[in-house]
């Protein structure tokens, strides 16, 4: 099995409502599976679904990896549903900056005022892994996940999941700059499935259109993520990272719009499952 489905698809911040209900508004969550071992990308809104979902395969054992810890990307840990039961083993991975690591923010959030429940009282087995860009980690059997730095405010990485000859990156919250990123266009070469950051319409990030510029945020737009899968030589080009301001329709007009330059891509959202194995 290599299969990667979404939980979680937007950016920013959760937006549940009619005109979001088909993409979806939860924040940022991937799930992995890779043979036996079960991997998870970021721990936004989406997690708490996906932790439901766990909960009926009791005792478990699975591998967060943080891209970093913006809070759209960790607010979904506290309710996440296996990390309150004992006998789970749940293996944390992000990058130490200099405002601390996934550990110090995940403890942080889940301090007195802001939840009743400190990241030291949950049963569940915590164990935390600081990474070095471009550092290789091996999950289970014939699962190899290695990182890149990309460009956000803060610093964010991308993951390349390899497994059965087959490969996923995830590189969400990254801007792309005058051309495609040198360090994400190494880290997608010849991947079977791109999964970028697509917060953005071209015209949304330059500003047109009576809106502000969005130069130096840290994020990209479709155009960019076409450029990325071309110089990559990327197989499928999933769009990610929904800016919270775009209803559905506007989701799918992005989508559309992208196709036309690079027909083997398709929007994110919630439920969207691949299988590659």
């Amino acid at each position: 099995m290599f299969r990667v489905t979404f939980w979680g698809v937007r950016g920013s911040i959760p937006v549940p409502g009619p005109d979001t209900a088909e993409i979806g508004g939860n924040t940022s969550c991937v799930e992995i599976r890779a043979g036996s071992s079960r991997l998870i990308f970021d721990g936004g809104t989406g997690l708490r679904l996906l932790g439901n979902a766990m909960l009926k395969e009791m005792p478990i054992t699975a591998h967060l990896f943080f891209s970093h810890v913006h809070w759209d990307h960790i607010q979904g840990f506290p309710f996440f549903g296996p990390a309150f039961v004992p006998g789970n083993t749940i293996h944390m991975y992000g990058a130490a900056n200099v405002t601390g690591t996934v550990e110090t923010a995940l403890a942080g959030q889940m301090e007195m005022p802001n939840f009743p429940v400190h990241l030291s009282m949950l049963p569940a087995k915590l164990l935390f892994h600081d990474l070095r860009e471009g550092e290789v980690v091996s999950v289970g059997e014939d699962v190899r996940v290695t990182s890149t730095a990309g460009n956000h405010p803060g610093g964010v990485l991308a993951y390349r999941v390899e497994h059965g000859g087959k490969s996923i990156v995830y590189a969400t919250d990254t801007e792309h700059y005058s051309i495609p990123d040198p360090k994400i266009v190494a880290l997608a070469r010849g991947a079977d499935i791109l999964i970028f950051d697509t917060m953005y319409t071209p015209e949304e990030y330059a500003g047109e259109r009576g809106g502000m510029p969005k130069t130096g945020w840290g994020h990209s737009h479709f155009e960019a993520g076409v450029e990325l899968v071309k110089a990559a030589g990327v197989k499928r080009y999933v769009l990610f990272h929904h800016d919270p301001s775009q209803t559905d329709a506007m989701v799918r007009d992005k989508e559309r719009r992208t196709r036309e330059l690079f027909p083997n891509s398709i929007c994110a959202y919630e439920g969207l499952s691949i299988d590659l194995l």
